[in-house]
């Protein structure tokens, strides 16, 4: 069985997107109909993300952390417990392609660090565009990491320690704790997924916060 992982919260204008996206992914036939169980986990939510959840073929499980790491752990353990082979992880500001988990499982390594594309670089100036896209690297052999688009075995998982209680860079601590144990890892630009730029982002410190820190020049 492969497992999905998506942290949530007050997500409710992104999350329905998110996963139509991850069901769509989740029946390609490279995946041979092989079960794959999706997770959201709603950390501290006060808006209509449980309502819009439980409309889908999904498991819902609440927490309140106001912390990705405890909410992407608490949906990570759920899904070794229930017996998952293999964790994809996504944001619910996230839409991944078709092809999202075939892709990774096509790497065949313990884990797989992919790309992320911006969906609208609308609420920002154009220089943090420019600035962003001159940074990022968009080949294979990147060293990027993104808790919107990241896959590991659940061995490999386990024998790394998991996700830390953080409440941001919990997806860096994991891939270091991953690449210490001796992972073979797939740093992929075939594994791409779309998130979100927007300026009212969940996650202090984290994707929304670097490209903050571009503006902040400009």
């Amino acid at each position: 069985m492969i497992g999905v992982v998506i942290p949530a919260h007050n997500e409710e204008l992104s999350l329905q997107a998110c996963l139509q996206s991850v069901i769509a992914a989740a029946a390609h036939p490279l995946l041979l109909h092989e079960h794959v169980h999706i997770v959201v986990v709603l950390d501290s939510c006060s808006d209509a993300s449980r309502a819009i959840a439980e409309g889908f073929a999904v498991t819902v499980i609440e927490v309140q952390a106001r912390s990705v790491g405890v909410a992407r752990a608490t949906g990570a353990h759920a899904l070794i417990e229930a017996g998952a082979r293999w964790l994809a992880c996504t944001d619910a500001d996230t839409t991944v392609p078709t092809d999202w988990l075939a892709a990774q499982l096509a790497h065949d390594a313990d884990a797989v660090c992919g790309v992320v594309e911006v969906d609208d670089w609308g609420l920002h100036h154009q220089q943090v565009r420019a600035r962003y896209e001159a940074c990022y690297t968009d080949c294979d052999g990147h060293s990027h990491i993104h808790g919107a688009n990241l896959g590991v075995t659940s061995a490999a998982y386990l024998l790394a320690g998991g996700f830390p209680a953080l409440a941001c860079h919990e997806d860096v601590h994991l891939v270091r704790a991953l690449e210490a144990s001796g992972a073979r890892i797939a740093w992929s630009r075939s594994v791409r997924v779309r998130t979100s730029a927007r300026v009212d982002f969940r996650a202090q410190g984290g994707f929304g916060s670097y490209l903050l820190g571009l503006a902040s020049t400009v």
